[in-house]
This record gives C-alpha cells, sequence and structure tokens, in this order.
C-alpha cells in the first residue's frame, strides 16, 4: 500500500510542474510550494502498490505539470516514510524517513524503487504524527500542505492515537488524506474515512492489484530519443554532481523497465519546470541565479570544463541550455499529440479508469490546492 503512497506523493510532485511554457522569475523564497509526505506502509500483501507507484509516478507529475497561483510557478516538496515494516525497529514504531521534503524527483523515484515490503505493525497515528512534527513544513498558509497515507490494516493500530495525530496535523495547516487498499466499505469501518475527515482530508479507496492500461502512441519513440538526448544537455558538477547524473540515467532505466508508458511519461515530466536540478547540474543553477560560472573552483567543474577560460565555460553552459530549450520544446509538443492520441483509443475501448493510485490522488490534489489559490491549465 505504502507503495500508493508512494505514487501520491509523486503526483503532487508533479502538481508543480509545468509541462510546457517558461517558469516565472520569482525568488524561491517567494514561490509558493506544494509540500507532500506520502507515507506508505510496506508491510507485506503491499507489493502491488509500491509496483503502481513505480509505474504510475512521472504520469501523475505530468497531470500537475500547469499549476501556478498567481501566475507563479510553485516549488514542488515531496517527503516519503515507509510504516509497518519488520526491518525497522518496534522502538522507532517499525517507522523509517525515507525522504525529507525535496525538490529532487530523481531520489524519489530511486527510493521507490528500492523499496522492499516485510510483514509488521502498521501505526497509522504514529507515522502521522512523526511526519507532521518532524518535516520542515511552510509556514505559510498559503502554501499547500498535505499528507497521504495508503495502508490495508485498521487505522486504530498503535499506542498514538490517530484522531489525536490528525487533530493536531490540520491544527498545523496539514491536511490528511488517507487511502484504504481494499473495499470502500472496510476502509470505512476499519477508520480509515475517519481519519481525512478529521483532518479536512479525502478517504479514497483502491485496488493495489490493479494493472493500469498502457496505450502505445506513435509518438513514444520520438519522445523516447528526444528524452535520451536531454540526458547529455546536464552539466554536472560539484560533490554531488557526478552521483546525480548518475542517478538521472539509472531512473531512465527503472522507468523502462518497469513499463514502456512510464518511460515516456518520464521524459515528459523531465521536460518540465518541476524537473529542476540546480543542486547539482550548472545549467538549472545559472538559470536559478544559485551559482556564477567563473567564480566556480576548477575542482568542482566536470573535466571538459577545466581548461575552458570563464567566457568559454559561460558559453558552453548557455549552449547546452538552449539546446534542452529545444529538446524539452519538441517533447512537450509530441506530448500534446501523443495526449489525443491515448484519449482517442482509450474512447474506442471504451476503457474507464481503473480505481489506482494515480486516479485516486490526482483529483484530490487539484481540488485541495484550487482551495489555496492554485490554477491549473
Amino acid at each position: 500500500m505504502d507503495a500508493k503512497m508512494i505514487g501520491i506523493g509523486l503526483m503532487a510532485l508533479g502538481a508543480l510542474a509545468p509541462s510546457t511554457g517558461s517558469p516565472v522569475a520569482v525568488p524561491t523564497e517567494q514561490k509558493p510550494r506544494i509540500q507532500i509526505a506520502i507515507l506508505l506502509d510496506t508491510s507485506n500483501s503491499m507489493d502491488g502498490l509500491i509496483d503502481q507507484a513505480k509505474t504510475q509516478l512521472w504520469r501523475m507529475v505530468n497531470e500537475f505539470a500547469t499549476a501556478k497561483r498567481n501566475g507563479a510557478r510553485p516549488e514542488l516538496q515531496v517527503a516519503v516514510y515507509e510504516y509497518g515494516n519488520d526491518t525497522i525497529p518496534a522502538g522507532e514504531g517499525h517507522i523509517r524517513n525515507v525522504l525529507p521534503l525535496t525538490t529532487d524527483l530523481d531520489k524519489v523515484s530511486e527510493e521507490l524503487f528500492a523499496l522492499r515490503t516485510n510483514g509488521g505493525q502498521e501505526y497509522c497515528g504514529q507515522v502521522i504524527e512523526v511526519a507532521a512534527e518532524g518535516l520542515k513544513w511552510s509556514p505559510a498558509n498559503a502554501d499547500y500542505k498535505a499528507i497521504i497515507i495508503a495502508g490495508n490494516e485498521p487505522f486504530t493500530q498503535g499506542g498514538v492515537d490517530y484522531q489525536k495525530s490528525c487533530r493536531a496535523a490540520i491544527a498545523r495547516g496539514i491536511i490528511v488524506n488517507t487511502i484504504f487498499c481494499g473495499p470502500s466499505d472496510e476502509g470505512v469501518s476499519t477508520k480509515w474515512k475517519d481519519g481525512a475527515d478529521l483532518a479536512d482530508g479525502r478517504y479514497m479507496n483502491i485496488d493495489q492489484n490493479a494493472v493500469v492500461a498502457d496505450v502505445a502512441a506513435p509518438q513514444d519513440k520520438r519522445i523516447a530519443e528526444l528524452g535520451v538526448a536531454l540526458n547529455q544537455t546536464y552539466v554536472a558538477y560539484g560533490a554531488k554532481g557526478a552521483e546525480s547524473k548518475a542517478r538521472q540515467e539509472a531512473q531512465d532505466k527503472n522507468a523502462a523497465a518497469a513499463a514502456p508508458a512510464s518511460f515516456t511519461q518520464r521524459q515528459v515530466a523531465k521536460a518540465s519546470v518541476a524537473y529542476e536540478n540546480s543542486s547539482w547540474d550548472l545549467v538549472d543553477a545559472e538559470k536559478k541565479g544559485t551559482v556564477k560560472i567563473e567564480e566556480i573552483d576548477k575542482g568542482q567543474l566536470p573535466e571538459e570544463m577545466r581548461s575552458m577560460t570563464a567566457e568559454q565555460k559561460k558559453a558552453y553552459v548557455e549552449a547546452k541550455a538552449k539546446e534542452r530549450e529545444r529538446l524539452q520544446s519538441e517533447i512537450n509538443r509530441l506530448n500534446e499529440e501523443r495526449k489525443k492520441y491515448v484519449a482517442d483509443e482509450m474512447k474506442k475501448k471504451a476503457a474507464s479508469g481503473a480505481n489506482t493510485l494515480d486516479s485516486a490522488v490526482v483529483q484530490t490534489v487539484r481540488d485541495q490546492a484550487v482551495k489555496k489559490g492554485f490554477r491549473f491549465e
């Protein structure tokens, strides 16, 4: 089930990312934020949920690629917790903070693929309390802050009263959405709906073992080629540069292995503003204004830039930026064609949306973010 939570968190990520157009030049500290903590049940029987999270992550991101508030693109921050896993000590409530709030979508993907299930006690009230108190939530009331918790055991387990933790979360402006993996009535009787009701959230149920229909489109091959080329426009720098660039390529491989559509959706996400890597990529860092290329120590630069003059360095990064913009524009154009094709094919097949993680989360996050002043193109 936790996998499901993951997917949700991922969705939220997508909510921040616009698929087309240029980001509004707004100082980072003034940007609106969407913060989502995904609490995943990684006890036994949750493998299907994890699989959904892996295959639907980038599609959910792209669902929210047009989010804005007052004309500004928000910054998406996602955190991940796992709970209910016996490999985590009982003294820690079988709870682990997999990732703090982060904008690094590749890292989120990496951690999702690394999750493994193992039977345990699922303490919903405690993991909500830990996430609400342990993360660096925005103090701004206008920012969207939400916990999304998924699982399939009674919401009442553990020594921390879920009613107390849910009320404490919403008192801090953090919505709690719950996803029960199983029949809706069972989730209601085991208090998953009550938890959401207490924290202004929405109760949802999904089939964690459902397989989402995968529609192949004529544009997929070219989008894949452009996505691979896009990686070559990233200029890794600093202590984490090489590691992060390797992670980028590894997550391409993970997405491709998970499902063809997942790989396509990842390339589309990489063409959106939500996919921002200024912590290790010189193109994004220069665009964001967090570095001055001429002042970076030679040892922190990639090998091909170390012998360049200051002017050559700037020209090199500018050329990579222009090439990236060209590739992203072409991916976005093809994706618009692809969406129309897929929609037509789904109509022909009279296919209805499966009761899965992405379908459960997308509309919920959209509806709640709209109440915070966000708009979706």
